[in-house]
């Protein structure tokens, strides 16, 4: 058995770092160059005075607007369970403009938020912004499969801060640095603050493929940096980015975005026309069809037989004819009589 020995120097909760010595069995360390190798520093412990140094006050709105599935109000969970610096509110009505959030998230005192739109009860937007002064970013969610579904065998202590990984795309081009910077102010958990804990155990990935951003969350179980996925997973169709919060000028648009609307007209239109060619084949297999059975059914050696027939004159009888007199036997024997009488 092996035990720790603490040496002196070391103060409460919330002193200096210590120096610790590994001492087996409980006997005397020996001042060898092997037991120096073996100190170590255990780094001292948070205390609730440290929650002074807590200086970064951002806090994030988590919310959406009526017309929401089962499927967004699963994701939304997700996110406030992954981000202990969220705040709630109810959802907004469906009539009401989006420069009314920016009155929700001061009344909550938030000045970061994250919402979601709901339309035509099939299509799902997400508002990443930055209030009350902007930038915001306009996203379409695609592909999204919340904790309960995916099942995953991946597991992370709740409240511990993330680690945040980007693609090293989002360094080439403008427009992805913006929203590097956004999602770090928004998704990063500041540290100290009163509802984390002092662990560092996942990791949020934003990964661009196909003109997307791919999220994906990820637990460290090994110190060889091995990951096993732990959820929720969404793809991000970036549509625009704004200069204020939930509005104002342009400052980037996506050229290679097309709206679900214009998809499923695409799709229609090319279902349609699959069913117009079909049509269009089945029509020209029946004229075949019946072409083979008159080429078929046609006798060419018909027409040697057909004689044409004398021509006869046209008798028009103007009289009708005589009545025929048709006498009855009133006494007309029976079967059985004629035979005998024969």
């Amino acid at each position: 058995m092996s035990a720790l020995k603490r040496k002196r120097g070391g103060k409460g909760p919330g002193g200096k770092a210590k120096k610790v010595k590994l001492v087996e069995n409980g006997n005397k360390p020996q001042t060898t160059e092997m037991e120096q190798n073996k100190e170590i520093t255990v780094p001292p412990p948070v205390d609730i005075t440290t929650w002074t140094n807590w200086r970064n006050k951002e806090r994030v709105l988590v919310f959406s607007s009526r017309g929401i599935n089962f499927r967004t109000r699963h994701l939304m969970q997700d996110l406030r369970t992954m981000m202990p610096h969220t705040k709630a509110d109810t959802k907004m009505d469906r009539k009401d403009k989006l420069f009314v959030i920016n009155e929700v998230c001061e009344i909550k005192n938030c000045n970061k938020c994250l919402f979601f739109e709901a339309k035509k009860k099939q299509d799902l937007y997400m508002w990443v912004a930055n209030v009350p002064h902007g930038p915001s970013a306009k996203f379409l969610v695609q592909n999204v499969h919340t904790l309960a579904e995916l099942k995953m065998t991946g597991n992370c202590l709740k409240g511990s801060r993330p680690l945040l990984s980007f693609d090293p795309q989002f360094d080439t081009e403008p427009h992805y640095a913006l929203l590097k910077e956004l999602f770090i102010q928004t998704f990063s958990t500041p540290q100290y603050h009163p509802r984390s804990q002092p662990f560092v155990d996942h990791v949020f990935t934003f990964t661009i493929t196909d003109n997307r951003i791919w999220f994906r969350n990820y637990q460290i179980i090994e110190e060889d940096a091995s990951m096993v996925e732990i959820g929720p997973r969404f793809v991000l169709n970036l549509i625009k980015i704004f200069q204020g919060s939930f509005g104002g000028p342009t400052l980037f648009e996506n050229p290679h975005f097309e709206s679900p609307n214009t998809h499923r007209r695409v799709i229609r239109m090319a279902t349609a026309s699959r069913l117009r060619e079909k049509q269009m084949v089945k029509e020209l297999q029946k004229l075949k069809r019946t072409e083979n059975k008159e080429a078929v059914t046609r006798d060419v050696t018909d027409d040697v037989f057909a004689t044409p027939a004398e021509e006869r004159p046209v008798h028009i009888e103007l009289e009708a004819p005589a009545a025929k007199v048709v006498k009855k036997n009133k006494h007309k024997a029976f079967k059985r009589q004629r035979k005998q009488n024969r």
